[in-house]
């Protein structure tokens, strides 16, 4: 087996945020966002502390640097990918910033084919199109780049892309196995566990997400996994609600309803200096799922903590899996997430 991956998505200030011995451990980073201009080619004005690059090529000359175009409501896919001049265009735009950089190769995080959620423009086309902007990449890339998608953990993104040959197309897929339990859920779960709960039927995990994308023909060794270093939250959970929860940690709030939604939360620092076990929350661990949580009586906290990030690892190399990444690297200022990544 060749070495295993070890991705961090930096976004603004995060390049700012990478030590010496956070170099040591990576492999790649990827640098978020590119995102399509409004005449379809590449645009960088948002990318910050590109400086950045050749110190941490000091401190680890092996390390690749990835920029991911795209991101949660970035247009312009569906438009710019219509069209074989569309999408050569942009390929040629990519390339150009990657020589001109020095930098390894191109991330496409698209959010997602077929689907307008963000506010995107969508069409059903989308489902080729996608493939074919991968396979333009890949010609303008050539051979000796990286070219990698970051992927929706669910059913929904399966099916409205051609995964087998995306795979085919590129070096890896990663599967972002967090957010599953979100903006749209009022169940207080997990939202980046291993494992589904006892009690959760609907099977929103790692090991699920992976079974799905073999299944639908991305190759195991081809597989990255997502952890999260950040956190979800469900305010005013009713553990007195009288659901059927197969669940003995249901009294702390798992597997129960919310008034809200699981919306965005604190970042792994603000956790570990507020809420773990602080101020009212305490600190529970799903051994089935392999996932923590925290717990205040109303409120109720999704995370990934040392111990769950140390089982993904455990979990990719049983698996014969590529690899692990995170979204995202300035919310661990304590370095105790990527320190716990040993692959």
């Amino acid at each position: 087996m060749g070495e295993k991956l070890k991705i961090a998505y930096a976004y603004l200030g995060g390049l700012t945020k990478i030590t010496e011995s956070d170099a040591k451990i990576l492999t790649h980073i990827n640098i978020a966002f590119g995102l399509i201009g409004s005449d379809g080619l590449l645009r960088t004005d948002g990318l910050r502390h590109m400086d950045m690059i050749p110190q941490i090529k000091r401190w680890n000359p092996s390390i690749k640097f990835v920029l991911s175009v795209g991101g949660w409501g970035a247009d312009g896919f569906s438009e710019m990918s219509r069209s074989d001049a569309g999408r050569k265009a942009f390929a040629q735009s990519c390339a150009k910033y990657v020589d001109e950089q020095g930098l390894d190769g191109i991330d496409i995080d698209w959010e997602y084919p077929c689907i307008d959620w963000g506010g995107i423009v969508s069409d059903s086309a989308d489902k080729s199109n996608y493939t074919l902007l991968l396979g333009e990449l890949r010609n303008a890339l050539g051979n000796d780049r990286i070219l990698s998608v970051a992927v929706g953990a669910g059913e929904f993104f399966i099916a409205n892309t051609e995964m087998d040959k995306v795979a085919d197309i590129c070096d890896y897929v990663q599967l972002m196995t967090y957010d599953m339990r979100a903006e749209g859920c009022f169940v207080a779960g997990h939202h980046t566990a291993l494992y589904a709960s006892e009690g959760d039927t609907e099977g929103r995990s790692v090991h699920d997400s992976v079974k799905r994308f073999i299944k639908a023909g991305v190759p195991a060794e081809k597989i990255v996994i997502g952890a999260a270093f950040y956190s979800r939250i469900w305010r005013e959970v009713d553990t007195k609600d009288g659901a059927d929860v197969n669940n003995v940690l249901s009294k702390y709030g798992l597997m129960m309803s919310a008034k809200g939604e699981g919306v965005y939360g604190y970042s792994y620092t603000q956790l570990v200096k507020e809420f773990i076990d602080k101020n009212g929350f305490v600190r529970y661990k799903d051994d089935k799922a392999m996932a923590s949580f925290l717990f205040n009586g109303s409120d109720f906290i999704s995370y990934d903590d040392p111990e769950s990030i140390a089982a993904k690892c455990e979990y990719i190399k049983e698996n014969g899996l590529l690899g692990i990444m995170y979204w995202e690297h300035g919310c661990d200022e304590t370095h105790e997430l990527i320190e716990s990544i040993r692959l």
